[in-house]
Order: C-alpha cells, then sequence, then structure tokens
C-alpha cells in the first residue's frame, strides 16, 4: 500500500500508533497533543527544509518525536504532516473565540496607543479569559480588540468573501497567513473560516472537495482547478486567487487565466468543484 508522506505520521524512525502492519518502523505513538504558541509556524518536509504548510496561534499538532530541536507530527485540522520548531509548540489551551480579521495586533493592555507586541492570523483559536470594555484579555497574557474576535461555534459564510480579505497578500509558498499565502492556503483559510473541513494542498482538494461540474456552468463560489493550481469563482469570467504571475492574491477575468496558464505550459482547466 502507497502512502502520502504529507498525510502519513512516519519518519523512518516512528510512526502512528494506527500505522501498525501498514508502515514499518521501529517504534510506534499515539503521539502528545501540543498547540502553536506562536502567531504562525513553518511545517517544513525536513528539519531545516522548505516550508510546506503552517501552523497558526492555536493549531492542534499531534506531537510523535521530538528531536534536535525540531517536533515530527501531524496537525490535527487537515492531517497534514512534517516537522515544526519545537519552541514554537505549546501546551493546548481551551479556545473560547477565534480571530475573524485577516490580522490583529497583541498590546499589553487594553490601550491601543500601547506599543503592540505580537499579532494573531485569522482562524487564531484563542481562549479569552476576560473582557475590559472593548478589550478582551487572552490566556497569554495579550490584550486584543474584542471586534476582532468571533465566538468559538461562530463561522462566516462566504468563502469568496473571506478571501476578498487576503486581496493584495504577497504570493509564499506553503504560506497561509495575511502575511502570505499560496493558492491552496487561500482556499483552505476560507473554507476554514466558514466551518469546513478543507485538505491542504490543490491536488488533494480537488480530489476531495464538492462534485464536478462544467466550466460553462461554474458560477461564484465554485472552485477552478489546474494542474497545480487552484482558484475561486467569485463572479461571472472572474477569478480570485493567489497566483505566482501577480505574485500575490488577486482577481483576474477567468478567460485571460485559462489562455495565460495554458500559454505558460501548464495546462488545460483540470476540473471545477462545486462544495
Amino acid at each position: 500500500m502507497t502512502h502520502d508522506p504529507r498525510v502519513t505520521p512516519a519518519n523512518g524512525r516512528i510512526a502512528a500508533s494506527y500505522l501498525k502492519g501498514e508502515v514499518d518502523a521501529p517504534q510506534y505513538t499515539d503521539g502528545d497533543i501540543a498547540q502553536c504558541g506562536a502567531a504562525v509556524a513553518d511545517i517544513t518536509g525536513k528539519p531545516e527544509g522548505r516550508r510546506t504548510s503552517q501552523l497558526i496561534y492555536g493549531d492542534l499538532f499531534n506531537v510523535l518525536e521530538r528531536r534536535n530541536g525540531f517536533a515530527f507530527g501531524q496537525a490535527v485540522h487537515d492531517g497534514y504532516c512534517g516537522y515544526v520548531q519545537e519552541d514554537l509548540l505549546d501546551r493546548p489551551h481551551d479556545a473560547s473565540h477565534w480571530v475573524s480579521m485577516p490580522c490583529t495586533h497583541i498590546y499589553p493592555g487594553p490601550n491601543m496607543k500601547l506599543m503592540n507586541n505580537g499579532a494573531l492570523y485569522l482562524g487564531s483559536e484563542v481562549q479569552v479569559m476576560e473582557e475590559e470594555g472593548r478589550w478582551s484579555r487572552l490566556s497569554n497574557g495579550g490584550y486584543v480588540p474584542s471586534m476582532h474576535l468571533l465566538p468559538i461555534g461562530q463561522r462566516m459564510n462566504d468563502p469568496v468573501a473571506v478571501a476578498d480579505l487576503y486581496l493584495g497578500t504577497p504570493y509564499l509558498w506553503g504560506g497561509g497567513t495575511r502575511h502570505g499565502v499560496d493558492c491552496s492556503g487561500l482556499v483552505q483559510v476560507a473554507w476554514r473560516s466558514c466551518g469546513m473541513d478543507c485538505p491542504r494542498d490543490s491536488d488533494m482538494q480537488e480530489a476531495e472537495l464538492g462534485s464536478a461540474v462544467s466550466l460553462e456552468d461554474a458560477r461564484r463560489g465554485d472552485l477552478i482547478f489546474w494542474k497545480g493550481h487552484v482558484a475561486l469563482v467569485s463572479g461571472e469570467n472572474t477569478i480570485l486567487h493567489a497566483n505566482s504571475f501577480h505574485m500575490a492574491v488577486a482577481y483576474e477575468p477567468l478567460d485571460d487565466a485559462i489562455a495565460r496558464i495554458e500559454a505558460a505550459g501548464d495546462g488545460p482547466v483540470t476540473s471545477v468543484k462545486r462544495v
């Protein structure tokens, strides 16, 4: 049986217990749940390797191995596997709210004139200890504007509107925040903000999300796939996508994108999916 290493919690030295009999490893473990304690933490394919995905503050990560300053494990929300700097992980907290803005600043007190000392990105799950006027004090001691948070059970309802919040965000391979995002990262954060599960990479999204419709019937909210790329349909003959041509999240006429991508040698549209 062939296992996709992106979502298979095994690295040759250790594997998740449920993989016994499927994956050979000297050791198996159930792992220990940690959470991302930094605003953002890269997931890499090997220690000191290239970014393949990211965790944001509050994301849970099942740690299977700690070695030489890196933790190998699996992101709980989408199953993505890899290495994270160990010092960016913390003990889990009970989240009560999540950040509903592309980015919010953390302050040492409930005053916008204080020097900010951190940031949180859209989707970050936090524990609010108390509210002081228009401010929320978090379990890490910092304060954020309460209007930048939503209760953990309340979600948005329009993935395209969420993706629009990222307009102009620079393209970043493996990125998933307002600081930098790639095509599938943009789709994932848009769907996740609306309370829907979404795999990390565009080939996984194409295989697992929605049902196929024709290109001629594409409408707002549909996903258009090329080999190695995905875009959201935002309106008639218009898409919104993080792409390396603009090196940013940008709107583009669909016809122009189809012609440009094919002329660049990356092939035609492979599918249109309605979720």
